[in-house]
């Protein structure tokens, strides 16, 4: 887990005095890779009651088409280029910028799929 909260030290090396216990609403989360394949995706409970739902694997797509402005489920084929991390080409990991690979066409993720639990791409131009 990855604490957000403020530092315990000063730049003098002197401590702070503690105004409040760590909470949960500071808490950010690991990384998780989000590859192709047959759809896992998981709850996570959050800061105040809600919910959120993170993917690790998925295989389809909402790929919307801006000049018709109309939205299609496709199949993700292979990451094309993902300028998060070079790296993440050759092991087929999608975030958000992410240019796949679809049935539809080449398309770029929107969505944040560790965040929302889905995968939405907006087809590129050719």
């Amino acid at each position: 887990m990855l604490y957000h909260g403020k530092a315990n030290r000063k730049p003098t090396g002197g401590l702070y005095r503690k105004l409040s216990k760590k909470k949960k609403m500071n808490i950010g989360s690991d990384f998780v890779p989000v590859k192709i394949g047959k759809e896992k995706r998981a709850e996570k409970k959050t800061y105040g009651g809600g919910s959120k739902f993170s993917l690790h694997q998925v295989e389809i797509a909402n790929v919307l088409n801006p000049e018709t402005k109309k939205a299609q489920k496709a199949k993700i084929i292979t990451v094309k280029e993902n300028p998060a991390n070079p790296h993440f080409v050759r092991m087929n990991i999608i975030t958000m910028g992410a240019v796949i690979e679809t049935e539809a066409g080449l398309a770029k993720v929107t969505s944040r799929p560790t965040q929302h639990g889905i995968v939405n791409a907006v087809l590129i131009k050719k």
